[in-house]
């Protein structure tokens, strides 16, 4: 198959920029803004975040049967999704940060209906947009220049906000009037991005069954391990992350003393990132996407261990430690994208039927578990410390900042390392797999029946059988 030009990366990674104008606003500042700015106490914050981000999962479930169930000839499965849902989604940002005094009920009942309205918005474009990667290319390295890509355009936007808008998150600041405009801004330039990836991020891999049944969907799942390991491990991961990104503004402000040094942090990720970004792919062929996961997960429990233990008067010891843990988490963040679009490959395999749809949703479905769990256990860390919005803080609510931020992270992590550990489809596996999909086809096409690796029972080794055989992998 013929390399993506650059055209086509730039235009799947600025739809992830697109994605962030949304996404990260909420996950950097929505925290803040309910409790500072919108009344809300940290524990109602926290309760509002576990819940409605696991209605965000089950609506990711939902996007993607609707995905695996459409088709348009002219635009493909999943560009039409971003065309029509952009627009929607980036005015309920607006929405969301901007919730009126009703009352203590009214206020908490406006705050649940927006975001569980931004989190179905979300889902029925980044379910589209994430699975479009497995759809581009099936070559590693393109793979991991798409997830590069899209870690670039992501940390874009987190940068911009980080070094523009958190240095703003002041006591006394008209913050309301501050995420009214920044909001509005994100519905121009968002638009902008997102038709962007719709003209250049097209469709490239056949596809042999357009529309996709609910039982072909969950056949897949059910026998494609890869995933269920990988989404386990993300899982784990990802509770960690949101945990640190929920209070990381906390930890700068009211443990290090230090909000000033939020746009230095800012800055030293996107530096990180884009130096990263283009050795991702290299030493995705040298080590391999597994290799590179753990390694990076080592790298954010160091850093989160470091944040747990350092005196709040060692500055810099502290944010080095979260400089160490971001630096490890960018890395994961960008190789397992490509992890994800591999176990596609492995239920077509399997099945006969390439269903990136519901293979991403189910992989986004337990990501969004996990920073629900996450979030919500970063809000409730500050509610036991005793956190109060305008005031300094004491010893207990330190700790409790210093735990979510640090201690919590580097525990998750730990054990999501654990389980990808015992991740099995590595890439010279999937190299013999895709070898062997393409081997059907060519059989297909010739008028010739095709047996899926799931026609037979396996004989239990751990690489792919020879064609019309099956692996228990």
């Amino acid at each position: 198959m013929k390399k993506l030009s650059k055209l086509s990366i730039a235009g799947y990674g600025a739809g992830d920029a697109a994605n962030n104008l949304a996404f990260t606003t909420a996950t950097m500042f929505l925290l803040v803004y309910y409790t500072d700015v919108a009344g809300i106490s940290a524990a109602a914050a926290g309760t509002l975040l576990l819940v409605v981000r696991v209605f965000d999962a089950f609506a990711d479930v939902f996007a993607g049967r609707l995905v695996d169930r459409s088709y348009s000839k002219k635009f493909g499965k999943f560009r039409p999704f971003i065309m029509f849902g952009s627009i929607p989604l980036l005015l309920l940002s607006v929405a969301t940060f901007s919730v009126p005094q009703l009352g203590e009920t009214g206020t908490l009942l406006y705050a649940y209906v927006t975001y569980a309205a931004l989190g179905l918005a979300y889902s029925l474009v980044n379910i589209p947009y994430g699975s479009l990667a497995g759809a581009m290319t099936q070559d590693p390295g393109d793979r991991a220049k798409l997830g590069s890509a899209r870690a670039v355009g992501a940390l874009l936007v987190g940068s911009a906000l980080g070094i523009f808008v958190a240095p703003l998150i002041k006591p006394g600041a008209d913050l309301q009037s501050t995420f009214t405009t920044i909001t509005l801004i994100f519905v121009v330039v968002g638009a902008a991005l997102y038709f962007f990836t719709v003209l250049t991020a097209k469709e490239r891999v056949h596809r042999p069954v357009p529309n996709v049944s609910f039982k072909q969907s969950m056949d897949t799942l059910k026998t494609n391990r890869p995933l269920l390991m990988l989404c386990m491990s993300s899982f784990l991961f990802l509770t960690g992350y949101m945990a640190l990104s929920s209070v990381q503004l906390y930890y700068l402000r009211d443990v290090l003393g230090r909000l000033d040094l939020y746009p230095v942090l800012a800055i030293v990720q996107l530096v990180m990132t884009l130096a990263m970004a283009p050795m991702m792919p290299r030493l995705v062929r040298k080590l391999g996407k597994k290799n590179v996961y753990i390694t990076a997960g080592i790298l954010s429990m160091v850093g989160g261990i470091i944040v747990f233990f350092a005196p709040a008067f060692m500055t810099w010891v502290g944010f080095s430690g979260l400089v160490i843990s971001l630096m490890g988490v960018m890395a994961v963040n960008i190789v397992v994208w490509a992890l994800e679009a591999d176990t596609v490959e492995y239920g077509e395999w399997k099945t006969g039927v390439r269903t990136e749809g519901i293979t991403y949703a189910l992989f986004s479905f337990t990501r969004k578990t996990g920073q629900a769990v996450g979030g919500a256990l970063a809000a409730y860390c500050l509610a036991f410390g005793g956190y109060k919005s305008g005031a300094a803080q004491s010893a207990e609510a330190v700790l409790g900042i210093q735990f979510a931020a640090g201690a919590l992270p580097a525990i998750m992590t730990i054990l999501a390392i654990a389980v990808m550990s015992r991740y099995k489809l590595t890439d010279v596996l999937h190299a013999q797999i895709v070898g062997e999909i393409r081997a059907r086809r060519s059989l297909e096409q010739h008028g010739e029946p095709a047996a899926h690796a799931s026609d037979e029972p396996g004989a239990g080794t751990s690489d792919p059988a020879p064609l019309g055989k099956t692996s228990r992998l």
